[in-house]
């Protein structure tokens, strides 16, 4: 492991780049403090820092994580928050959202309100909020007590305490008030996602159409596809307006499930994310999610009654095994991992690419897909 104070200065040369115009072989990046000055192929200076056989990506984009390292993203412990960036950031994880679950609105706004300096700070990239406008018959791991529909009082509320910082809100389609619900979310800035719904198509299509482009956990949390009904599965997936999102741990979803979304949604509206808890990085053990106990055995996150409830996946991990475990190409696992939520979030233009002018955001992987070092903005954090 390297120091935090390692820094990736001059030229870095590795077997394999992989850059938006393809993979790059024997190619070489060159680096002017936290950006990324330069890439190219043949011969690198004589001073160029080797990095090896292996593939040098860009560092991971997790839109959908809950925390890690032990430490959960509410905002109440800056102790928690840095653990689980830690955490996360080791894996290979430089941009990310903090995903907060259901809890009452005024607690909510409250966790916001405290988070929101962070994103200021740029620690984080901004906020996202699952819950509570879900659907109690598809509520997963979050408190059916505190769920409700997304009255306008509430949504506005939540986006007044974030100032700008909300970059996300995941609601089923279904509850009054939601297609409303997305159109001010939408001329807010906010990214109005779908999740957690027990609807029906006719139920999905007005809140795409209403300006909702995410699907949460694609397939988790939602009323399942059937040949007759699609639901929300079938009907967002085959929308070339919405983005999908994957737990790609292969423990939510099959290899095959995940290929089969990925291929079709191809890879301009495919994002690997993780929904980890703060368990993730910290062993088996009780944990809390919002406030409901969770038990962690060989890794898989668990109410009492065997429900998922998120996930200890990294995005290292999610990204080897969309390869290995489904079969996409590493090129793929690129644009999910990194490109495309980037893109989301607005910030391909600094993050999420390999290529001049964005930040020397690295991740290096070795032949086989596993991590071997992480660099932000020029340094060399693991």
């Amino acid at each position: 492991m390297s120091s935090a104070h390692d820094t990736g200065a001059g030229t870095l040369t590795a077997s394999r780049i992989v850059t938006p115009d393809g993979v790059l072989a024997d190619g070489w990046i060159r680096l002017s403090g936290s950006t990324i000055a330069e890439i190219g192929t043949g011969p690198a200076p004589a001073d160029a820092t080797d990095l090896g056989d292996g593939w040098l990506v860009p560092g991971f984009v997790d839109v959908h994580c809950h925390g890690g390292g032990g430490g959960a993203f509410t905002g109440r412990d800056l102790e928690q928050t840095q653990a689980a960036l830690a955490a996360h950031r080791s894996h290979g994880t430089t941009t990310m959202l903090a995903s907060l679950v259901t809890a009452p609105v005024p607690d909510l706004a409250d966790q916001v309100s405290a988070l929101r300096d962070l994103v200021v700070d740029g620690l984080i990239d901004g906020i996202h909020l699952e819950g509570p406008f879900l659907s109690e018959a598809r509520c997963g791991a979050h408190d059916p007590a505190l769920l409700r529909a997304p009255d306008q009082s509430s949504v506005r509320t939540l986006l007044d305490a974030g100032r700008g910082s909300i970059r996300m809100v995941t609601l089923a389609p279904e509850l009054d008030g939601a297609v409303d619900a997305v159109r001010t979310l939408t001329e807010h800035g906010a990214i109005a996602a779908l999740g957690h719904t027990d609807a029906v198509r006719e139920q999905v299509l007005p809140a795409v159409d209403a300006g909702a482009t995410v699907a949460t956990h694609l397939f988790n949390g939602m009323r399942p596809l059937h040949h007759r009904e699609p639901g929300p599965v079938g009907t967002l997936l085959d929308d070339d307006r919405v983005t999908v999102e994957l737990i790609c741990d292969l423990v939510h979803l099959h290899p095959a499930v995940v290929a089969f979304a990925a291929r079709h949604a191809g890879t301009g509206r495919t994002v690997l994310i993780t929904d980890a808890i703060s368990a993730t990085g910290a062993g088996d053990g009780t944990y809390e999610l919002g406030k409901l106990p969770v038990t962690v055995v060989d890794g898989e996150p668990r109410l009492a009654d065997g429900s998922l409830a998120g996930s200890t996946l990294t995005m290292d991990v999610a990204f080897r095994n969309l390869v290995t475990g489904a079969g996409l190409p590493v090129t793929d696992a690129v644009h999910a991992a990194s490109t495309r939520p980037a893109e989301l979030l607005g910030a391909a233009d600094r993050v999420g690419s390999l290529r001049p002018g964005l930040a020397a955001d690295l991740v290096l992987l070795d032949d086989d897909l596993r991590l071997r070092r992480v660099m932000k903005s020029g340094a060399w954090v693991a």
